[in-house]
């Protein structure tokens, strides 16, 4: 099959917008706390994999690994199916301005899917990242050692080494990238299309040092956990609601407004009574 045109993809992310809606309130968080399993993966990889190189030796490179890897984040996210808060800002919204959803049904599973990617990402930071002994310690040793220094200096640049307009700011830039990676994603029709749509935007966000809520809410739980100083649950929240707020308004008005305005504007939404059956129908 040739690959969606954009008017399509504009058509297919509103009608995926609406499915998301259209389940209930168990299944969503279900959903969501896998995705926020897979994006903890995909950054519990990448400090595996940044760990030990020494910027006065590589430079910037290992901001490239960190971001190559941490693709594989939203690669699960999409091909296996979950949801993710920050993808969603852009299709649930999509749904709503063509009509098909209320604004009370954009509020309730942004809701429901934040809380689910909360848990699963505090979970694996616990669990699968420093009580396996993957993330290390200040005392640890070894490949222990060299990815305690990689968190450290990830979750210390995010908590402290950012401004508050900073945070926002680069939390918009991340969540146009990540949209753009899911819009895109919508064009192919295959897996491996799907995954070259997803890597080179996701890559470019980590690289960047942009600000993802879901990866902040790996990043900064696991330093905590690993006993890294300084980063208390007062910077975490702060990081959080910056970060939330940014990524809701480079999903909202530097995509799903942009792309409703251009392909969606002039298209018919459903009829009234469609739309007033649909959330019967929902029910």
């Amino acid at each position: 099959m040739t690959a969606r045109q954009p008017q399509e993809m504009a058509q297919a992310a509103t009608a995926m917008g609406a499915k998301k809606v259209d389940r209930s309130w168990d299944r969503v968080l279900v959903s969501a706390f896998l995705a926020g399993a897979y994006i903890a993966f995909g950054g519990l990889v990448a400090i595996t994999v940044s760990s030990g190189l020494d910027p006065e030796t590589w430079g910037t490179l290992p901001t490239l690994f960190t971001g190559a890897t941490f693709t594989l984040g939203l690669v699960l996210v999409l091909i296996a199916g979950s949801d993710l808060a920050t993808g969603n800002m852009l299709l649930v919204p999509l749904g709503a301005m063509h009509g098909k959803l209320g604004l009370g049904d954009v509020a309730r599973n942004l809701t429901l899917v934040l809380l689910g990617n909360l848990v699963g990402a505090l979970f694996v930071a616990y669990f699968l990242a420093v009580q396996t002994g993957v993330i290390g310690d200040a005392d640890a040793a070894g490949s222990a050692a060299l990815t305690y220094e990689r968190l450290a200096s990830i979750a210390e640049g995010k908590a402290l080494g950012e401004s508050p307009w900073q945070t926002f700011l680069r939390a918009v830039g991340c969540n146009w990238l990540v949209c753009l990676a899911v819009w895109m994603s919508l064009a192919a029709t295959s897996v491996s299309g799907k995954i070259l749509a997803i890597f080179f935007p996701i890559m470019a966000f980590v690289a960047m040092g942009f600000d993802h809520v879901v990866a902040n809410m790996f990043f900064l739980p696991a330093a905590i956990f690993a006993g890294v100083p300084d980063i208390g649950w007062d910077d975490t929240l702060l990081n959080w609601l910056l970060a939330g707020a940014g990524n809701l308004v480079g999903a909202v008005v530097f995509v799903a407004t942009s792309y409703w305005y251009l392909f969606l504007r002039d298209e018919p939404g459903p009829s009234a009574s469609e739309a007033a059956a649909e959330p019967a129908e929902r029910g």
